[in-house]
Formats: C-alpha cells, structure tokens, sequence
C-alpha cells in the first residue's frame, strides 16, 4: 500500500539520510537539485504519501491519474514523453494525487480497445502523451465519466484541453536563425503529416523561408519516419542529390542521426553543413557537438497538463483553446555564418 512507505525506505534505496529525504520532498534547502530530483522521482514511483497530507482541509481531494503513451514512441532507448511522464508524476504527487502509465500497444490503439486503466476503474482523469489514431481518440471522447487532457499534441475537432509547446514559432526562430547566417539552401526534415507538432514545425519554417524570399523546394523535405504508421524504427534518412548547406530538423534525435549520416559521408558540422534540432532533449556519444536547437519547457507542459486535469476532475468543464508553453532558443555550435 502506498500509505505504508516511509521516509526510511526512500533514503535506504538512495543511500541518504531521512533529514535528506525530508528536506527535499518539502523543498528546503540544503539538498542539491539532482538528488532532490531523485528522491522526488523515487517518491513518486513507490507512491509515498506525506503524513502532512491529513492536515489538509476536509475538502482536499486525493486523485488517481492514468497517463497513456502509444509504444511507438518508446521505440528509442531514451524518450522525450519518459521524462514528460516523470514531471507530470512529481508534481501530481505534490498535489496529493498519484500516477500510473500504461503504454498503448499498436495492437489496442488500432483495434481501439479501452485502456485496462479504464476497465479496472482504477483512475479519475487521463492524460495522454502524444497524439494516437483519430479512430482511438474518438473512443476515449466516448468515456464520458473520465476527464481527458492531451499532452504535447492537439486536434481541432475534439472538445479536450490540450497543451502543446510552442513548434510553430520555434522553428521559425530556428529556421529564421539559420537564414540570418547567409544560409538560402535549407532542408526540413520530418514527415510532415505524421504529427501536428511536425506539421506546424514544417509551416514555421515556410514563414521564414517565405520572409527571406526562399523559394520552398520539394525535394527539401524529407521523411524522417514512415508516413503510414509515424513509427522511426528502421527508418533510413535520405539525403537530396543537391545537398543544401543547412538541415533544419522537428526533433534533436533527428539531428543527431543526421550528423552521424553527414559524417558517413564526408562531410563536416558545421564547417561544411549547418544543422538545428528541436526540443533541447537528446541523449548522443558525441560529446562534442553543442547542438543549436530550440528548447521545449516540458517541465512548464507536464505541470499545466495536471493542473488542467485536476480542475476537470474537480468539475470545471470549460474547455479553451490549446494552451502553447513557449520555449527558447540555443544557439549552440551547429550552425556557421557563411556570409564572412
């Protein structure tokens, strides 16, 4: 039982002292950030409950959250919705509410069945992490009892709160970034139709290319996953025959396993080719490589998902447009002016 953890267990797995667990999960000083962020994570996955939560007031509400992720996109050894998913249960534990995720096979997302967090009647609220099949989301529309709020991904026609970061912008920065550098020969790479956030990265970076007079090439948009099925497992990038001098990628993986294939060939980043990513999140062997990109606030998205969704289980039922977290630019080092 959940009730059953103490501080002792936490600080016995982590090597630390219960005035350090302590310290930390109340958010005082004198523990780094790392370890804080540690036992945080720890606390949350063991399910702890704080013995000031019985001081709250009588009308203090205890939530279960079912958070849902199509296992496609766990097809990377590290993944971007992981740690979404982490910060999301570290501030629903700070709200005296508790997570639990299931990953979506492509089995049940296709065949539409319901989640078996749904079935076990074990969860007051969902949230799901990255968009899945119209078909799926019109099933889980259907589960009128159980409040829904999507995560890094929106559909116009369905009445659900949505956060989502702020992609069209970004790539535009990015792309506008890449222009101001004397670059004119510019790819995007991302199959453009596979998600909403690849789509309004690709007309971000139309707007800057429009701006600067750039005619949009078509064989300057390549795929970076396959169109059918959005999955990247097995997925071989494709460079054009006229090589441009800059790539403006919708994700950092994608940069990074398009440096590797640049290098494969030849050629040299940024000395010879230019190359930006997007959401500032990528684990990589090259040490060397300060990626340019723009970074996703995915821990400002995470906390307003549960926000939003404890006020739908709490009976607010007004829905508002898509709530866009901005982010930021890095410049890194991945890009050359080639106009000195």
């Amino acid at each position: 039982m959940a009730k059953s953890v103490k501080l002792s267990d936490i600080a016995e797995k982590l090597g630390v002292s219960k005035v350090t667990v302590s310290k930390a999960l109340s958010n005082q000083k004198g523990v780094s950030e790392e370890m804080r962020r540690k036992i945080k994570e720890l606390a949350a996955e063991l399910g702890y409950v704080s013995p000031s939560s019985s001081k709250l007031s009588r009308d203090a509400k205890s939530y279960n959250i079912g958070i849902l992720v199509a296992e496609r996109y766990f097809d990377q050894t590290q993944s971007f919705y992981w740690s979404m998913y982490q910060e999301a249960a570290i501030y629903a534990l700070s709200k005296n509410s508790f997570t639990m995720l299931e990953v979506v096979s492509s089995t049940d997302e296709e065949e539409c069945n319901v989640p078996k967090l749904i079935e076990s009647d074990k969860i007051n609220g969902i949230i799901i992490i990255g968009i899945m099949n119209r078909a799926y989301l019109d099933m889980m529309a259907r589960q009128n009892d159980i409040p829904v709020v999507y995560l890094d991904f929106y559909e116009p026609e369905a009445r659900c709160e949505s956060i989502v970061s702020d992609s069209f912008f970004g790539m535009y920065y990015m792309t506008d970034y890449l222009c101001r550098n004397g670059h004119r020969k510019i790819a995007y790479v991302g199959t453009v139709r596979a998600t909403n956030s690849i789509t309004d990265r690709y007309m971000g970076y139309c707007k800057a290319l429009l701006e600067h007079d750039i005619d949009l090439r078509k064989d300057y948009v390549i795929d970076d996953r396959y169109p059918g099925t959005g999955s990247r497992t097995g997925y071989k990038l494709k460079l054009p025959k006229d090589m441009p001098t800059a790539f403006a990628c919708n994700c950092d993986v994608v940069a990074l396993e398009l440096i590797d294939l640049l290098e494969e060939k030849g050629y040299r980043v940024p000395e010879d080719i230019s190359v930006v990513g997007f959401d500032n999140y990528a684990f990589s062997n090259k040490d060397h490589i300060e990626l340019s990109t723009y970074a996703v606030d995915f821990k400002a998205m995470a906390k307003l998902a549960v926000k939003k969704l404890l006020k739908k289980m709490d009976g607010d039922m007004f829905v508002q447009a898509p709530s866009v977290v901005e982010g930021r630019m890095i410049p890194g080092k991945t890009v050359k002016n080639i106009e000195r």
